[in-house]
């Protein structure tokens, strides 16, 4: 197949889980033989590549505004898409149910799959207005392409409940390369075991600021580190540093990607998962892939993925988050079975060979909103 991604920042992915998708997707789809093509926003990824490991890279202009930068590209995208003429589109994030269209424009029978995401309105960082343009663009993702897929079962509920639309599950994969480079940890004055670690975009309705708050009172001499960062997003990563700068056990080395990132996953004593909206996010099944011991903000979503695998906190109380970590820090052979039973969890549900064969049925029209034989990977 011709097969097209828009919708994400781009790859190499530099920002969130549409990136981390794109490329995983994308890279698989590629060396499976089909002609791949991802849509990709200048200055927001790691490297300007006309391709990048068998994958074609477009680059479509939009325009930088917090409200706007998403349906821009995603319409510029769309455009592009419908003068060549693609079997099948992956168009991502729900904000796009707007322009998903647009690659068959021109008369070509290109085959549209949507996925939504999460609830995006319910994001803190939203307006009235960018609340309003989300929900409008559920009731879109409904009509408007020919598969709706969610990366969680309980999105997936949502969308049945609320608007009897069947969507297709499927979530990311969590089985990275082992790192073979440790250099930022050396870089960032770090040693294996010895750090707590939270990744994650700086936005509100991720709470880096409760995870902040809950480790000044854990009795550790380990360090925290704190990897993300978000555009549009300064005044809370302002509030972040000055509150980090009161205690020398906090490191805040801006967004990590690629190798360093797998080697901070890697190497963490713990990590700390906080994000209230979304569906499957791809750093939480990541560390759980990884043998790590994961404490978990309490969301259905959240259970859903980390299950009986995890410690379970409310990111409204950080003293619940405090408690948790005094207590599993100090216990090594608990850290251990807890990191076991994570890695397993992931292993048994969230593979990335899985997830390519899910969508190459999807794109390819082989089931009509569903996945091969019934299967839920």
């Amino acid at each position: 197949m011709r097969v097209a991604i828009l919708g994400t920042r781009g790859i190499p992915a530099a920002y969130g889980g549409f990136e981390t998708l794109a490329e995983e997707l994308s890279v698989r789809l590629a060396r499976r033989g089909h002609d791949v093509t991802v849509y990709a926003r200048r200055g927001c990824v790691r490297e300007e590549l006309a391709s990048f490991d068998g994958v074609r890279v477009v680059f479509a202009p939009t325009v930088r505004h917090k409200y706007l930068e998403t349906v821009v590209h995603g319409v510029t995208s769309g455009l592009h898409a419908a003068t060549e003429g693609y079997d099948a589109v992956l168009v991502c994030n729900g904000a796009n149910a707007l322009s998903c269209r647009l690659p068959r424009l021109l008369g070509a029978g290109t085959r549209i799959v949507l996925n939504v995401d999460g609830l995006e309105r319910n994001r803190r960082k939203w307006n009235r207005a960018g609340r309003a343009v989300y929900a409008l663009s559920e009731r879109l993702s409904c009509v408007l392409p020919d598969v709706v897929v969610t990366d969680a079962r309980e999105i997936r509920r949502y969308y049945l409940e609320r608007y009897g639309q069947v969507s297709a599950y499927v979530p990311y994969g969590s089985d990275l390369p082992a790192p073979g480079d440790l250099s930022t940890l050396d870089r960032l004055g770090l040693e294996s075991g010895g750090y707590v670690l939270y990744v994650s975009r700086f936005e509100p309705e991720n709470n880096p600021d409760a995870v902040l708050r809950a480790y000044r009172d854990v009795p550790s001499d380990q360090r925290l580190v704190l990897v993300g960062s978000a555009p549009y997003a300064g005044e809370l990563i302002a509030r972040l540093k000055e509150d980090a700068a009161k205690d020398p056990r906090v490191l805040l080395p801006g967004a990590i990607y690629g190798e360093g990132y797998r080697a901070l996953l890697a190497h963490a004593s713990a990590y700390v998962h906080a994000t209230e909206v979304g569906g499957t996010h791809p750093a939480l099944i990541e560390a759980m892939g990884f043998g790590r011991p994961v404490l978990v903000h309490d969301t259905p979503e959240n259970r859903e993925v980390a299950g009986g695998a995890a410690l379970w906190w409310d990111a409204r109380d950080p003293a619940t988050l405090t408690r948790l970590l005094g207590g599993l820090l100090p216990d090594a052979a608990r850290r251990e079975a807890l990191g076991d039973s994570a890695r397993r969890r992931a292993q048994e549900r969230y593979r990335w060979n899985d997830v390519t064969t899910a969508y190459e049925a999807l794109l390819g029209g082989l089931v009509p909103g569903g996945l091969p034989s019934g299967k839920e990977c």
